[in-house]
């Protein structure tokens, strides 16, 4: 319902005028400010800085460190200043920098406004595969692995799993998953039988990757569970991602080897689908959040989520849609999948 409000005249009388002449005459101030299009300059440049942050992230070196890989890391974060930038434009009043602000936003949702709408399908999907890094210091492992089973997946990867507790997730997963491998500190739970399973070396020195093929009836699938190795961000070295790196090149390669028509790969790949160091991986696989998922999916930190470095990427199949699951002990999000074979 329109409202309007009311003056006094200096006879008494009363006067009605409606609520958007003040919107009026607040532009009317503005169209009057001769200084409208010279004040925001340094907004302006800074809304187009961030624009071309955004356009030419690839081209930023990872020479000096891994500068290029830290920017993709959190490139969907970008968006956020946006609205900084927005309010400072109509704080200073200023028509260069309200302009300029229309540039980023159309780079940003050129770039991630297809994440901002869900494309899980309701049903549909022949598997539900589901993957966690549940955390080395969990402090309750049976309590986390029957959370995450009670999300339906017919197949679920574990990683960072300490010596001293896969027993404690062996038992919780029991009766859920008549079929589990473990491989150092990676394991895979299925309700159809597994073949082939071995370690997959990603250039560690230790078992932090594995592969199997999970029987599911006339359509078998190669699964690859993978944790590559931890980045840090050090002023004196910047993003430490070096080991990381050569595992994904590694893991690149292994999957590049595979003759199977369907493949899944999950895991904590401790780095996102826009980092190219992850090239090697994600040039091959598509990513089951991009491709039919709700939202962006950030799984890292649990407390408040800013990164998806947890993958569920395919190969030879196709995704139907793609979550997140809800919060256990862990410092990640599990993340869900259902794909048709």
């Amino acid at each position: 319902m329109a409202q309007a409000y009311t003056t006094e005249t200096g006879n008494g009388v009363s006067q009605t005028r409606p609520a958007g002449s003040r919107l009026r005459g607040l532009l009317d101030r503005w169209r009057g400010d001769r200084g409208i299009w010279r004040r925001g300059a340094l907004l302006a440049v800074f809304a187009v800085l961030i624009a071309l942050v955004m356009i030419l992230h690839a081209q930023i070196p990872n020479r000096i460190g891994n500068l290029g890989s830290l920017v993709e890391t959190f490139l969907p974060w970008s968006g956020v200043f946006v609205p900084l930038i927005l309010v400072g434009a109509a704080v200073r009043r200023s028509a260069t920098a309200m302009v300029a602000v229309l540039l980023p936003l159309v780079v940003w949702l050129n770039l991630f406004g297809g994440l901002l709408t869900g494309k899980s399908a309701a049903t549909g999907g022949d598997l539900t595969v589901a993957s966690h890094n549940v955390n080395a210091g969990n402090p309750d492992p049976a309590g986390t692995a029957r959370e995450v089973a009670a999300s339906g997946a017919d197949v679920l990867a574990l990683q960072e799993l300490p010596a001293g507790q896969v027993g404690t997730y062996e038992k919780a997963l029991a009766e859920a998953y008549p079929y589990h491998v473990v491989e150092g500190t990676v394991g895979l739970w299925s309700r159809y039988p597994l073949t082939g399973e071995a370690p997959v070396d990603i250039r560690l020195g230790w078992d932090r990757a594995l592969r199997a093929t999970v029987m599911v009836p006339g359509k078998p699938v190669e699964v690859y569970v993978a944790h590559l190795p931890s980045v840090r961000v050090k002023l004196n070295a910047g993003f430490t991602a070096g080991q990381r790196d050569a595992s994904a090149d590694a893991l690149g390669e292994a999957i590049a080897g595979s003759r199977h028509e369907r493949i899944v790969l999950l895991g904590d790949l401790n780095g996102t689908m826009n980092d190219r160091s992850l090239n090697a991986v994600t040039s091959q696989m598509r990513s089951t959040q991009g491709a039919a998922g709700d939202g962006m999916g950030f799984s890292w930190p649990a407390a408040f989520p800013m990164a998806r470095i947890d993958q569920i990427m395919v190969r030879g199949v196709e995704p139907v849609s793609s979550w997140t699951l809800p919060r256990t002990d862990s410092d990640h999000l599990p993340v869900a999948a259902r794909v048709t074979l």
